[in-house]
């Protein structure tokens, strides 16, 4: 039996389905997030091309998720070419076989491997997740100090997995807001931390170096 692997709607394949016209409901993989207001694209730190390679990463790696027929629940969620595998797998060989199979993907540059070995969760918590990553996004919108497109939120198991080319203090201040949101248990920063001159350049074909996952629990 095949994988399943959780299909998550990101922004960017969002806006791409919108500019080719849409995309076949059978495809089999979509991306984590939600698009909130528009511009996602024009306020987007990656390049669009950049952007338009990590929805194949993640179509890619999905694929080679499958083929693996692990019984895990398995969230692939690609940024700047860079992927965070969260969800559950049934034992430890599997989480190292999923790292593995997804490192070998064409174009990734590195794995950040959050994939927990546990029954897979029910879809009552799925569901939970994906509204506590709505309030989340809300959140970081309704913040007058940081760019809420900055960030890529992914929710699993009520903690709060925050991606994006962020500064330092963009960051700190992502993950204090994401960590006063009711409901959230924990926040682990996967960012790629660049400097306040960066912010004035697009992503390019060197990127930064990724900063290490980091946690911080709720206060």
């Amino acid at each position: 039996m095949n994988a399943p692997v959780v299909l998550r709607l990101t922004a960017a394949l969002a806006l791409s389905a919108t500019l080719a016209g849409g995309l076949s409901a059978c495809a089999p993989l979509l991306l984590g997030g939600a698009v909130i207001g528009g511009g996602m694209v024009a306020t987007d730190r990656r390049t669009t091309g950049i952007q338009i390679e990590d929805e194949a990463i993640e179509l890619r790696a999905g694929s080679r998720v499958r083929e693996l027929a692990t019984l895990g629940k398995i969230s692939i969620t690609s940024y700047n070419r860079m992927v965070l595998l969260t969800g559950e797998v049934p034992g430890a060989a599997e989480k190292a076989q999923v790292e593995q199979a997804v490192a070998r993907v064409e174009n990734v540059r590195g794995v950040v491997n959050e994939l927990v070995v546990a029954p897979n969760s029910a879809f009552s918590s799925r569901t939970a997740d994906s509204s506590l990553a709505t309030k989340v996004k809300l959140t970081l919108v309704d913040a007058k100090d940081v760019q809420a497109n900055a960030y890529k939120v992914v929710a699993e198991r009520r903690v709060i997995y925050l991606m994006g080319r962020v500064t330092e203090r963009e960051a700190n201040r992502g993950a204090e807001l994401a960590s006063q949101v009711s409901g959230v248990e924990r926040v682990v920063k996967v960012f790629e931390i660049i400097t306040e001159k960066d912010l004035a350049t697009p992503s390019s074909s060197a990127p930064a170096p990724i900063s290490t996952a980091a946690s911080m629990p709720t206060r």
